[in-house]
């Protein structure tokens, strides 16, 4: 399984890292509105995807966070909104990537709920994007800081707003999607309260896909 913090993406060509989609919806005119009027230097993308990863980090909420029942799954739902989970968070995150030229795909956490494995288990989403100036992916998680999550934009040690703990069942999927998991996207379209998603809701796991 390649290490996405260490090597390029080996299941897809760039061009699908970059596409627009139902999910990563860039060319919506919402989505192309935020890009004209953000103009993010796209001589350097690192730079650009700094900026682009702490607006969505800091400026949409996370849906549970702000105990909103409003379910958003598309890019362009969470900008209008300014809020989602870490999926339409990782949609959206995409969605600017992409729209200013930067390949970024997502990639997926097993976590505990509570700090047990009796607790259960969650699916947590996060995002990958590729510097061509660098020549190499990264991941970033843009799921939004709060006490306990300090989630940062790191070129060197990875900053993630959750460190996997393989002792109580959690782990790292390091497949680099080009489109969000499909159980991801069937749990978003499937519920109209967030607060019931994610409370009872979420995927537990991606193994058995």
């Amino acid at each position: 399984m390649t290490d996405l913090r260490n090597a390029p993406a080996t299941n897809g060509r760039h061009a699908d890292y970059l596409a627009s989609s139902e999910m990563i919806d860039y060319q919506h005119p919402r989505v192309q509105e935020f890009l004209t009027a953000y103009r993010g230097d796209t001589r350097d993308d690192v730079a650009t995807a700094r900026n682009l990863f702490e607006f969505v980090r800091d400026s949409i909420a996370h849906s549970w966070d702000i105990q909103s029942e409003r379910v958003t799954a598309k890019a362009s739902e969470a900008l209008e909104h300014r809020e989602g989970i870490c999926y339409a968070k990782t949609h959206l995150l995409a969605a600017l990537l992409r729209g200013s030229g930067i390949p970024s795909g997502i990639c997926y956490q097993r976590l505990t709920l509570e700090d047990t494995p009796e607790s259960g288990y969650c699916v947590h989403s996060l995002n990958t994007v590729y510097l061509k100036s660098l020549d190499r992916w990264i991941r970033l998680d843009a799921r939004g800081n709060k006490p306990g999550v300090d989630a940062q934009f790191s070129l060197t040690e990875e900053r993630l707003a959750f460190n996997v703990r393989p002792e109580l069942g959690e782990c790292d999927y390091l497949v680099n999607y080009a489109e969000p998991h499909p159980l991801v996207v069937e749990t978003l379209m499937r519920h109209d309260d967030c607060r019931v998603m994610v409370s009872t809701g979420l995927p537990t796991s991606l193994a058995t896909l």
